[in-house]
């Protein structure tokens, strides 16, 4: 299965009915060279029952296995997946559109064509619509040092090299932001090339694993220890201070007003347009 191309990976727990609808928006894309893993930590609340009421489908391969957490779990999907590059979709995110994986699919061979010679692995990274904002959500265009303190685009819409994940997988012992120690992981140790597309990737549920409060006190804690172990203290510091200067819990808060989302972002997707022209 060498030439199978894309891995789709979710992992669930009890997701209700947020299963069914996230997979059916990978098996309604115009391309299908693609396989979905699904693996199961052990749900009791009849979600995975309702997985017969998918259409046969050979590219649907289901595993269920006890696990730590879902960066765990997402571990022990690796284990299974065979594509060439992978995307992590959580239960209740869906692909934006049908031709999410084939416009992926040619940007991504479109690129390797013109760079033959590279052998750095890639991260192609695309655009979110996050659902609870009601809105579209773009991506730094590009990944230098800043970005990677401030705004690494969430799994949902990055396509992984599978050679990323050959050394290691996700670190577990971050409880909340394993995910984006792996992609700093990727591009300080690994050296892969993030390379933006003009794609909008996945519908983003919002008020994700991370952004519970509970968690969030959490997730600023590994924030510092993630970014000063690959960035440094002094680079990290000076990244802080900037945030600070530029008032970005002010704009946090804004981004996140249902009131005010819609505008901030429109504002941001326009300083991203005019930085990628």
């Amino acid at each position: 299965m060498a030439h199978l191309f894309f891995s789709i990976v979710v992992v669930s727990l009890n997701p209700g009915e947020k299963l069914v609808p996230t997979l059916k928006s990978v098996l309604d894309q115009d391309y299908g060279n693609f396989e979905i893993i699904i693996k199961d930590g052990g749900s009791t609340d009849g979600s995975v029952e309702k997985l017969e009421e998918l259409p046969a489908d050979s590219r649907i391969r289901f595993f269920r296995e006890p696990d730590k957490g879902i960066y765990d779990g997402m571990n022990q999907a690796l284990a299974h997946a065979r594509g060439r590059f992978l995307l992590f979709l959580n239960c209740g995110d869906r692909l934006y559109s049908r031709s999410v994986l084939s416009e992926t699919a040619e940007f991504i061979e479109k690129t390797e064509k013109e760079s033959l010679c590279r052998t750095r692995p890639y991260i192609f990274y695309g655009d979110q619509y996050n659902e609870l904002q009601d809105c579209p959500v773009h991506s730094a265009p590009r990944m230098n040092d800043f970005a990677c303190y401030r705004n690494v685009p969430c799994h949902q819409v990055c396509f992984y090299d599978a050679g990323l994940f050959a050394e290691r997988g996700y670190d577990t012992d971050f409880r909340v932001r394993a995910d984006y120690e792996h992609f700093l992981y990727c591009i300080y140790d690994r050296k892969a090339e993030a390379v933006y597309m003009p794609v909008t990737v996945a519908f983003y549920e919002g008020g994700g694993f991370s952004e519970t409060r509970e968690n969030r006190k959490r997730s600023a804690l590994e924030h510092r220890v993630i970014t000063r172990f690959y960035q440094g203290f002094w680079k990290r510091s000076f990244y802080s201070f900037l945030m600070l200067a530029t008032l970005a819990p002010l704009r946090t808060k804004i981004a996140e007003s249902p009131s005010l989302s819609k505008g901030y972002n429109a504002v941001k997707s326009a300083v991203y347009r005019g930085k990628k022209g």
